[in-house]
């Protein structure tokens, strides 16, 4: 008998109860975390960028959800907050994703933004890949015409990054990859430009970054774990995994489901079973014997699943090892640094990403189907 997954509506609930929690009003941000020391649970910092993320799930609730988290608030209101912060800010990926915020909340005055983002070039220099996705996400939501021109040169740069021999994307764009890990290339670098090309194509309907979206697509649903995880570090030159630990929940539930989901709209397939795989094995991990990172005592869900060992040596030790040759790997890695330690934190921009890749519609429709495999 196949265990029971965790319901998609369940994973919602408690996204929106633990953004309520990370919330701090009296700094109109998030915190960075939500941490368990202990039997206490604590929160520390504060993140532009993940609350960013949030108001970019929140943006798609109605106005109780909003307020029932922003301390009274609706997501615009917040926006507008932010926006005011937008001149001590020079990164990138920060301003990308207060854009695209800003358009999802529907505030009327962008411009700072747009400027701010086309001063900071995310079509020349050096970037993570990661940010440039980002930047072409928010542009994908923001329609105006006099952003259309660089939404078509990112949409190009990233297509043009694209090693179509391994069907992978690099760490970063602009520069030269150097030092031992030059090669790698983590799960990240490949879900958000795999969802900012199928949300372009959705809108232009362009073939190249179609057929770029799909093909990366393929190649990480074919590396996916037996069990439904979803690896983290990649040969950009293979494709092959180079180290398969930690696996992340929002991996799992939010990151993957988002970009997959926009694939499924942009290319007309069905990619619900890499998907439904991906929950199973949030719900049911046999790292942790089959326990699960969802808590419901908790009610969080915790960061990830990683190997204990000192200073994340795994994976140096495998990039080292794959960068003198793609087939050569570190050996006997599970047997001294197995897989079952549970980080015990969450982050807004994981229940942030949660919500946006699972509106309500959406998880009432799937939950229906009963997580279908």
């Amino acid at each position: 008998m196949r265990p029971q997954v965790t319901p998609a509506s369940r994973l919602r609930e408690m996204a929106i109860r633990g953004l309520a929690r990370m919330y701090r009003p009296e700094d109109g941000l998030f915190a960075f975390r939500v941490r368990r020391l202990g039997e206490q649970l604590l929160l520390e910092g504060l993140s532009h960028r993940y609350t960013a993320i949030a108001l970019i799930g929140l943006a798609g609730e109605d106005e109780a959800v909003q307020t029932s988290v922003l301390a009274g608030i609706g997501v615009r209101e917040a926006c507008a907050r932010l926006v005011s912060e937008v001149p001590r800010i020079d990164n990138l990926g920060d301003i990308a994703l207060l854009l695209w915020a800003a358009c999802v909340a529907g505030c009327p005055d962008r411009r700072s933004l747009v400027e701010r983002l086309l001063a900071l070039q995310p079509d020349e220099p050096a970037h993570p890949t990661v940010e440039v996705a980002w930047a072409l996400a928010a542009l994908c939501a923001d329609l105006d015409a006099s952003v259309g021109p660089l939404r078509n040169r990112l949409a190009r740069r990233l297509t043009a990054a694209f090693e179509p021999r391994s069907g992978m994307f690099p760490h970063g764009l602009g520069g030269r990859p150097g030092g031992f890990r030059g090669h790698v290339c983590c799960f990240a670098d490949l879900v958000y430009p795999v969802h900012a090309l199928a949300r372009y194509v959705e809108l232009f309907g362009d073939a190249g970054p179609r057929d770029v979206a799909l093909h990366c697509a393929s190649v990480i649903c074919a590396r996916q774990g037996p069990e439904g995880q979803w690896w983290w570090h990649y040969d950009r030159r293979t494709g092959d995994v180079v180290e398969r630990y930690p696996v992340y929940a929002v991996h799992q539930d939010a990151m993957a489901p988002m970009a997959l989901f926009a694939l499924e709209r942009a290319a007309a397939i069905d990619l619900r079973s890499p998907i439904a795989r991906g929950l199973a094995w949030l719900t049911h991990a046999s790292e942790l014997g089959g326990g699960s990172l969802i808590d419901e005592g908790a009610d969080l869900i915790w960061r990830k699943v990683a190997r204990r060992e000192p200073r994340k040596l795994s994976r140096y030790a495998q990039a080292a090892a794959s960068r003198l040759h793609p087939a050569l790997r570190t050996p006997g890695l599970d047997i001294l640094f197995p897989a079952r330690d549970v980080d015990h934190e969450d982050r807004p921009y994981h229940l942030g990403w949660l919500l946006h890749a699972w509106p309500a519609a959406r998880a009432a429709r799937w939950d229906e189907r009963a997580n279908p495999l």
